[in-house]
């Protein structure tokens, strides 16, 4: 075999063998030149192999080679990666690195971002793509880095923008701003995450989302008055909740985690907050429920909540735009749906996150659910005024909690199916994902029906 010293030498190779199982990497388009580069390889490697297993396509650009600039050689080689990952149904993960294009190539290097636009289009919601923000990635690349559904920034290191910091004044905060899913330490717990994320997820959406499991079904739970983070690990398999947006909103927990063998998607109010449905929530909430979605993952919501929030910036700032993604992602996704109201569900916080009325296929409650249309003081206040007096206020508000906002109201409604005991949590989410993990396949077909003699 020819060696060549040239080939996918550097910084982008070494970034590949770190995300792969070793000795697993193999490498793509290993000897293409820059057009005009004087025998230089092109700043990007391609390649495929094992990551836990499972068959992934990569591509690396190098800063350190040429600046890693973008050409249209350079989206070739990623056109023909993705060409081949969408054939084999396997997730790409981008590692991005590069300082844009040269200003010589003009067109031809604006309409090769253009077509790379369309590769990560074309495979958007057929496979899983994960971004890995490494170094610079501004303008056109910065666009492209935004529709992978995960990307991964690295802190102190990555540089994501549509324009530079030094035209505009300051330099976005990519988990602040949600371009980010999770910001790493290093480059190495970047991948470590990658690799997580990347063992979780089905490979593409016709893949199974069934796991391998040693947890018990039927393992009870200690839950009742534990917080949102303490209950996820309690009734995940094994503990295992891999977190994503953790730094983007306060007010909702999200992520992914098992339930006796089922992957799904989690969505949970945060009890150390006062779970209230801000922008940023609903932003993240109905993106992760649209992903879920498109590969068939069911949506586990865990409610507790007062409800949206009060203040004038976010009447603003198009909230009720936002809040209007978070109810058609519900509404209008197929995949299995569980809801658990854990305690308060005040408002539209009860119809937003995960309704029967939105399309979930099973709510329950806990004993201790209140679910109202405004919290009991406020409640009281507004049409129980009157009585103030003939009883003290908290004993107003202790009846309003038993009679109008208990969980055995909104079951005698129709509205939750079951009221649970907390211990039973795990096994009720466990045995209504098993029950509803052929959902998405869609009712059987039917020839004809069966007439009568």
């Amino acid at each position: 075999m020819v060696q060549n010293d040239e080939k996918a030498y550097g910084v982008s190779k070494e970034r590949l063998e770190s995300l792969f199982d070793s000795g697993t990497f193999v490498e793509l388009s290993a000897y293409t030149k820059r057009a005009q580069g004087k025998d230089e390889p092109e700043s990007v490697s391609c390649g495929y192999g094992a990551v836990s297993g499972k068959l992934v396509f990569a591509f690396a650009q190098d800063g350190e080679r040429t600046k890693g600039i973008f050409s249209d050689r350079h989206a070739k080689k990623i056109e023909a990666l993705y060409s081949l990952a969408v054939k084999n149904g396997a997730p790409v993960v981008g590692i991005f690195d590069s300082k844009g294009v040269s200003v010589y190539d003009g067109a031809e290097a604006l309409a090769a971002y253009g077509r790379l636009m369309k590769s990560v289009s074309g495979a958007s919601g057929i496979i899983p793509q994960i971004a890995v923000i490494d170094g610079v990635c501004g303008g056109a690349a910065a666009v492209t880095a935004a529709m992978f559904d995960f990307v991964v920034t690295v802190k102190d290191k990555s540089k994501l923008f549509v324009k530079a910091p030094f035209t505009v004044g300051s330099e976005a905060k990519s988990t602040k701003a949600g371009h980010s899913c999770y910001d790493a330490e290093s480059e190495a717990d970047a991948m470590a995450f990658v690799k997580k994320l990347v063992g979780m997820l089905p490979s593409n959406n016709a893949d199974s989302i069934y796991t391998d499991s040693a947890d018990s079904l039927n393992r009870q739970v200690a839950v009742e008055g534990a917080d949102t983070d303490t209950v996820i690990s309690a009734i995940a398999d094994g503990g295992e909740f891999v977190r994503v947006f953790s730094d983007y909103s306060d007010n909702m927990i999200f992520g992914f985690a098992s339930f006796g063998g089922v992957l799904a998607g989690v969505v949970a109010s945060n009890s150390k907050t006062d779970g209230a449905i801000d922008i940023k929530s609903a932003r993240a909430a109905a993106k992760l429920i649209g992903f879920c979605d498109s590969f068939s993952i069911p949506v586990v919501t865990l409610v507790d909540s007062i409800g949206t929030e009060t203040n004038a910036s976010a009447e603003e700032a198009a909230y009720a735009e936002e809040l209007a993604k978070l109810a058609f992602a519900y509404t209008s996704s197929d995949n299995a749906k569980v809801t658990v109201v854990m305690k308060k569900a005040y408002g539209s916080a009860f119809t937003l996150l995960g309704s029967k009325a939105v399309g979930a296929d099973m709510v329950f409650a806990l004993p201790t659910a209140e679910i109202s249309v405004l919290s009991p003081e406020a409640s009281v206040a507004f049409v129980w005024n009157d009585k103030v007096g003939e009883k003290s206020r908290e004993e107003l508000e202790a009846e309003w909690r038993e009679k109008c906002a208990s969980a055995e109201d909104a079951a005698d409604k129709g509205e939750i199916d079951d009221i649970i005991d907390p211990v039973e949590l795990r096994q009720r989410i466990c045995a209504a994902l098993s029950m509803l993990s052929a959902k998405a396949e869609g009712a059987p077909s039917r020839k004809h029906i069966n007439m009568p003699l």
